[in-house]
């Protein structure tokens, strides 16, 4: 079972940004086939962006228990109409909806047992956050986290510190992580850097339970990340 945010992108073009989705379920379907193993259930969860609240991403998305531990946003990296306040952030509402309602009612409407071990919840920019996140909130219930160019420059160097020091060790968990080297995604690079050093510190297997892969003129959006779903999830259920 894949989790999937940003659900807007994920399935019909009509809704995604820019027109182009991430073809997650023609993915899947095809890896997936060639293994001979049956199609993941993927749920795919829309953010809460709307005329309304044009910040509603933001505020689901957010690492909630980083910032209310001390990270400060970095305002340089954030366009003055998207900053937040921490008391706006509801991330962890977002991920407690996901764990304890969506996927439950879902699972009992269609009869899908739910097993952690084949449970992945994957995410790009800052739904890469949010999947990390999703984890460490939720690390009985997911137990891998694939985070496609994860928005590190929302909160620099303390958020890299702080997120990746909450992730599970030794529960059982994987983690994958990409980043491109063009438009946005170029501005990762030394966070990204530090993040795999601290995974590797804190005894995450390369290649093994972790993996970081730099995807040469990948800039940041849909089409990137779909060439990058296969590797991501060749990763995901190898072993």
């Amino acid at each position: 079972m894949i989790i999937a945010h940003d659900g807007q992108n994920i399935f019909d073009h009509k809704s995604a940004t820019f027109r182009s989705t991430w073809r997650l379920a023609q993915t899947a379907n095809r890896i997936f086939a060639d293994k001979n193993l049956p199609a993941p259930l993927i749920i795919a969860v829309f953010h809460s962006s709307s005329k309304s609240d044009p910040n509603g991403r933001g505020k689901d998305l957010t690492p909630q228990a980083s910032f209310e531990a001390g990270v400060l946003a970095a305002q340089e990296n954030i366009p003055p109409q998207n900053r937040l306040e921490i008391t706006q952030l509801r991330g962890d509402d977002y991920q407690r909806d996901i764990a304890e309602k969506i996927i439950p009612e879902i699972t009992n409407a269609i009869g899908h047992q739910v097993v952690p071990d084949k449970t992945a919840m994957i995410g790009a920019s800052m739904g890469g956050l949010a999947s990390l996140y999703g984890v460490f909130k939720y690390p009985d219930l997911y137990k891998t986290a694939l985070a496609l160019s994860p928005h590190w420059i929302l909160g620099n160097q303390p958020l890299v510190e702080d997120l990746v020091n909450r992730l599970p060790k030794n529960l059982g968990h994987k983690v994958w992580m990409s980043r491109g080297t063009s438009g946005l995604d170029a501005k990762y690079e030394k966070y990204q850097e530090l993040a795999d050093q601290l995974m590797i510190k804190a005894e995450w297997q390369v290649n093994k339970n972790f993996k970081s892969v730099i995807f040469n003129r990948a800039s940041h959006n849909e089409r990137a990340w779909a060439r990058q779903l296969p590797e991501a999830l060749e990763f995901w259920i190898k072993n």
